[in-house]
């Protein structure tokens, strides 16, 4: 597998669980509240990301952001960038959580879309952060990074959780 060329994640995932075509999906047991953690340096390498590590994870960003924003210079405009980024980045994981405990698909769902755009507001905030020069680009990339690689898990969570809603209607996910 080390000369394969893949073309999609899905490819690399399937290539990874043995030799399913681009047709065939993985088999749902191994994915249901689980996420795939792609090490794009070694493709060979993949992990599966449980319900509970991704509530660690978001956790672990929202600690960082509550230091980042105490050490935030006393300013008017750090203070109320702060604050924002405080609110967004923290209901990530919290959202996640309610969304964990989804009564419904559309519930879930509806928590899923929260904790997305929660995430991509928390990188708005941080992005003025850097451009405003309150904070040094280098300092927040790898929060940054943390909180897109957030983003995208959920993303392709409500795909997939909408695409199973689909094919089966009655199934809460």
């Amino acid at each position: 597998m080390s000369g394969a060329v893949f073309k999609t994640v899905c490819e690399i995932v399937r290539a990874i669980l043995g030799g399913f075509d681009s047709h065939t999906p993985p088999p749902t047991a191994i994915l249901d509240f689980r996420f795939w953690i792609l090490d794009w340096s070694e493709i060979h390498c993949a992990k599966i990301m449980t319900e509970q590590e991704f509530k660690d994870r978001t956790k672990q960003i929202a600690l960082r952001v509550i230091r980042l924003v105490e050490s935030l210079p006393n300013t008017l405009s750090a203070q109320i960038i702060g604050k924002q980024l405080l609110r967004s980045a923290t209901s990530v994981g919290a959202n996640y959580r309610a969304a964990c405990r989804g009564k419904s698909s559309a519930d879930i769902l509806h928590k899923l879309a929260i904790v997305e755009e929660e995430a991509d507001e928390s990188l708005y905030w941080l992005e003025l952060l850097i451009e405003s020069e309150t904070v040094p680009e280098k300092k927040l990339t790898a929060l940054m990074s943390d909180i897109n690689e957030i983003v995208a898990m959920t993303v392709s969570s409500i795909k997939t959780l909408r695409s199973k809603n689909l094919d089966n209607p009655k199934s809460k996910i």
